[in-house]
């Protein structure tokens, strides 16, 4: 993680909305199967809301640890977090009407809506005073390698996050494109899953000779160094529309402009670490209008993840 430059927090991709008492552990949501129609506009019932998140780093659930408490002091609901597997499963889970609340890549929100998820951006994390939402999707290289530029990469295994992912995928073949490069037919894509695994494959240099990841992973490694960037609209904390007026109205209250000192000065067990204020400074407001260029871009690329 760094904070040289604006980011959104997409480490924080997990979230929960624990019980009321700070002490109190969230539930897993892997039976959350109810539908918003059956349950009065909830996935589960009007005491629970499920949040939606793909793990796309190994401190995901801990990374959010005070931003659920927080959440669930204001709510006084109890949370089932609902992980999935992958960001297709989260798009399933949003459609089907199986998550109240949910963090999404910008890629996987612009998805999900075109395929009928009814969902409203709230918005995005910041990690540092004064930031845009945005992150970097950086392309990266083993250190020392002869690869110098995304035009070099034509040819070679690429490491890539997931088919839905924003800066793992998107960006990625938008820029191996603009480079003349097909991401499909003149590469060997290698999905790793997470962006510490790509970073950490390409840096171990066997299974891709290159790749692609979120600028906080890079960050960590020394194994590998960034050859290109591209800036990406920070990802949102989305909710669901089928939700009570008065309950939407609440959570956006609390998610839109929420700072790490807020949390301290509520007393909330966490939010004055240095782990948690390395991933968050504040949430600032985001609306469907800022996931435009991710719809240009899809356009451009003709990404079959995109489409409806």
């Amino acid at each position: 993680m760094t904070l040289r430059r604006p980011r959104a927090a997409t480490a924080l991709v997990g979230a929960a909305l624990l019980a009321v008492t700070l002490s109190a552990c969230s539930t897993p949501a892997s039976s959350a199967t109810g539908s918003s129609d059956a349950a009065g506009g909830y996935a589960v019932d009007d005491s629970t809301l499920v949040f939606g998140v793909v793990p796309d780093s190994v401190d995901t659930e801990t990374n959010y640890q005070p931003l659920m408490d927080y959440i669930a002091r204001e709510t006084g609901k109890t949370v089932e977090y609902h992980e999935s597997t992958d960001y297709a499963a989260l798009i399933e889970a949003s459609i089907a009407g199986q998550v109240d609340v949910a963090s999404f890549s910008g890629f996987t929100y612009v998805t999900a809506t075109n395929n009928g998820a009814e969902l409203t951006p709230i918005s995005s994390i910041t990690t540092a005073e004064g930031q845009e939402p945005g992150y970097y999707s950086q392309a990266i290289v083993p250190k020392g390698s002869d690869i110098t530029s995304i035009a070099d990469m034509k040819g070679k295994k690429i490491c890539f996050v997931d088919p839905s992912s924003t800066s793992g995928y998107l960006f990625p073949s938008y820029a191996l494109l603009e480079a003349g490069i097909d991401p499909e037919k003149d590469i060997t894509p290698v999905f790793a899953g997470k962006h510490d695994v790509s970073v950490q494959k390409v840096g171990e240099g066997t299974e891709c000779d290159a790749g692609f990841a979120e600028d906080s992973e890079v960050a960590k490694s020394d194994a590998v160094e960034m050859i290109d960037e591209q800036m990406v609209p920070g990802a949102p904390i989305v909710e669901s529309d089928s939700l009570p007026d008065d309950v939407k109205a609440q959570l956006k209250d609390i998610l839109s402009n929420v700072t790490a000192d807020d949390m301290v000065a509520a007393g909330i067990e966490g939010a004055d670490s240095e782990g948690f204020r390395a991933v968050f400074f504040q949430t600032t407001p985001v609306d469907d209008a800022y996931y435009d260029q991710i719809r240009d871009i899809c356009e451009k690329t003709n990404a079959s993840q995109c489409k409806a």
